[in-house]
């Protein structure tokens, strides 16, 4: 191990995890107007998110792997310049293909940094420290988050949303410079052999995956495409597995399941980003697009949650080191469980206030377990398994996030498809109540702007029509939260299974 400040390497690294973390928030608000400035769907604007958790999940099993090879130095200078190209190519982009292109390319520099950071944290901190060590983490990687989404809706409702990949851009080049005076290896380095085909499986079958989850929004669930993209993810991720377990010196250990807190802990992280993460991106939609608040006004809402988990972060992690996670993570889940369920329940007329308090006390749930049960896995683990543990466990994190907001996305999408159907099935003209109410409304509506009476009727049934899709998408909201609170709900099953974590 190289001679080196531990107060300057963790500084550099959480500045790192800062930029790629605030650069994600800073989209999630700006997604329905870079929605409307491309002329493209939710399901397709999605993809923005999704193909940036699926490259980061991609990339973070062959992270132990270059960590051993390159060493910390190297691979975070490396990331960092990744993700500060992508940020260029988003902000110079010209149409949705180069916008995406822009995003895998950061999504290359941001999978790297976070298994680094957690390898780093994991080396330099005993188990016994790592709770407030990773509450103290927290503060900085909440950050982000709070200050992104407020950020973000000043920016977007004054000046482009191009600007919120311009402005990360000194900062991540600053952090480049940081990392090439400050920032040491911290392990030996080895020689590695590096695992080709285990990295095309994995991408195909991940990729497979994703893509099939994400289609069923435009397909349906039985479209052929649909069904053989899901075929063939599930079929390639069981040939890595197999490969993987059946070499001496894998890219990825997968014998880290045989720990049991870790695996629990895993199952509970990646229901949290399964609910998490696609809930992030239903939220401004019903926001901006159907309510009509202003990208600041929808920054602004999610302010205090984020802020109070920054907050909680250290708070957690004393209470983590002093109780463990299990209960942490029941009263978390059952916080998060109570208030997505709740999120389900949104109308033409919610309040402003009641959102905001809804969100707020969702992240005050999350804020207990985010750090405390993936902590908890990692403990758990001998030395010589912690950096292939942080891989395995952010890797199946981030799928897990993908995989949720492809899915939450496509149950918006095709609930809302049936919804309107069904409006469209009731609300005809061969209905002779509704065809009274119908004209009625247009003579009123003639009436009142000095119109001939048919141009009152076609305006009349337009406006009924806004308000039945208005109506549709909001139920399509509402049902995508119904699977958000059941995947949370399955989170909460699993954390009354975790323990304390014998210290190795």
């Amino acid at each position: 191990m190289e001679n080196f400040s531990v107060g300057r390497t963790i500084g550099v690294l959480l500045l790192g995890a800062f930029v790629s973390i605030l650069n994600q928030t800073l989209l999630n608000v700006a997604l329905p107007h870079i929605m409307t400035d491309l002329n493209i769907t939710a399901t397709t604007a999605q993809w923005l998110s999704t193909a940036y958790m699926l490259v980061n999940g991609v990339l973070i099993p062959i992270t132990a792997y270059l960590i051993e090879k390159y060493g910390t130095r190297f691979l975070f200078v490396l990331a960092m310049s990744l993700f500060t190209v992508g940020s260029l190519i988003c902000a110079i982009s010209t149409g949705f293909s180069i916008l995406l292109v822009g995003r895998v390319v950061q999504a290359a520099g941001a999978g790297i940094i976070m298994p680094v950071v957690m390898n780093v944290f994991l080396t330099v901190f005993p188990p016994e420290k790592r709770g407030a060590a990773m509450g103290t983490m927290g503060i900085a990687m909440m950050f982000a988050p709070a200050i992104g989404p407020t950020l973000s809706g000043w920016i977007v409702e004054h000046y482009t949303w191009r600007l919120l990949f311009f402005m990360v851009i000194p900062l991540a080049v600053l952090d480049i410079i940081l990392a090439g005076l400050w920032l040491r290896n911290i392990s030996k380095l080895g020689k590695p052999r590096f695992d080709l085909l285990g990295v095309i499986f994995s991408t195909i079958g991940f990729g497979c995956l994703l893509y099939g989850f994400s289609s069923a929004g435009d397909k349906g669930w039985s479209s052929l495409t649909v069904i053989l993209n899901l075929a063939l993810g599930i079929v390639f991720i069981l040939f890595f597995v197999l490969r993987e377990l059946g070499m001496k010196k894998p890219m990825l250990e997968f014998r880290v399941f045989k720990y049991d807190i870790f695996t629990i802990s895993t199952l509970v992280g990646s229901a949290v980003n399964m609910a998490m993460f696609g809930g992030m991106l239903l939220l401004p939609i019903y926001l901006q697009s159907i309510r009509g608040f202003t990208p600041l006004q929808s920054g602004l809402m999610l302010l205090p949650g984020a802020l109070l988990m920054g907050v909680m972060s250290p708070i957690s992690g004393s209470l983590y080191d002093r109780y463990g996670s299990r209960p942490l993570a029941i009263i978390g889940l059952l916080i998060t469980v109570i208030s997505t369920f709740e999120f389900s329940k949104f109308t033409d007329s919610t309040t402003y206030g009641h959102i905001m308090l809804l969100y707020t006390v969702r992240s005050f749930g999350m804020s207990l377990l985010m750090m405390s049960v993936q902590t908890e896995g990692l403990n758990q683990l001998p030395p010589h398994l912690a950096s292939h543990g942080t891989a395995m466990s952010n890797t199946i994190r981030q799928i897990a996030a993908s995989i949720g907001t492809a899915w939450l996305i496509t149950v918006m999408s095709s609930r809302t498809t049936i919804h309107l159907a069904d409006y469209s099935n009731n609300i005809t003209l061969a209905n002779a109540e509704i065809a009274n109410e119908l004209s009625g409304l247009g003579l009123g509506m003639s009436a009142l702007l000095g119109l001939p009476p048919e141009f009152g009727q076609s305006l009349a049934v337009q406006t009924v029509y806004g308000l039945a899709a208005t109506h549709s998408t909001i139920k399509g909201i509402n049902d995508a939260f119904i699977i958000a609170t059941g995947i949370a709900a399955v989170g909460l099953f699993f954390s009354f299974f975790l323990r304390r974590a014998v210290k190795r």
